[in-house]
């Protein structure tokens, strides 16, 4: 099982702005596409489900998608428990209130900061931000993440960097 984490990618219906190339050829080579939040159009959301099954949540700027996304969400990616949210909140805590608040989690997704984010944690789900694949901010380069899971464990979980 593979999957595109994204967030924060910021394109709006009705734009003529597009995910970079090479964010769709992962999506086409990916089982699924998790999304936590600010993706902002009904339009984008509808090209990443031609390409795979999406997950997405609610983010700050998802005006007009109340009706479509919810706040959180946990799915189970072949025994790998992941829960999306788009804000978790600031730094100092994170990973506490993130176990607390996602208890059966093994993963935790979260957007919102545009900074790629990867905290493991002996006690807790792993909390990771994919940072923005449109708007670094900033952060160093624009980015998106990648979950492979084998057996109900996760082999591969990271970064990466648009230069």
């Amino acid at each position: 099982m593979r999957a595109v984490l994204l967030a924060d990618t910021h394109i709006r219906d009705g734009s003529d702005r597009s995910p970079d190339d090479r964010v769709l050829a992962a999506i086409a080579d990916a089982d699924a596409v998790l999304h936590a939040g600010d993706v902002t159009g009904r339009e984008l959301l509808a090209r990443l489900a031609e390409l795979a099954p999406v997950y997405a949540v609610l983010g700050n700027n998802d005006v007009g998608l109340e009706d479509v996304l919810p706040i959180d969400l946990t799915v189970d990616l072949d025994g790998v428990v992941v829960a999306l949210v788009h804000d978790a909140g600031p730094r100092t805590g994170r990973a506490a209130r993130m176990a607390r608040r996602y208890p059966d989690a093994d993963v935790v997704v979260f957007g919102h900061s545009h900074q790629p984010e990867d905290l493991a944690s002996d006690a807790g789900p792993r909390i990771f931000n994919p940072g923005s694949p449109t708007q670094r901010r900033r952060a160093p380069t624009r980015t998106f993440g990648i979950l492979e899971i084998e057996n109900g464990h996760v082999v591969r979980m990271d970064h990466v960097h648009l230069t």
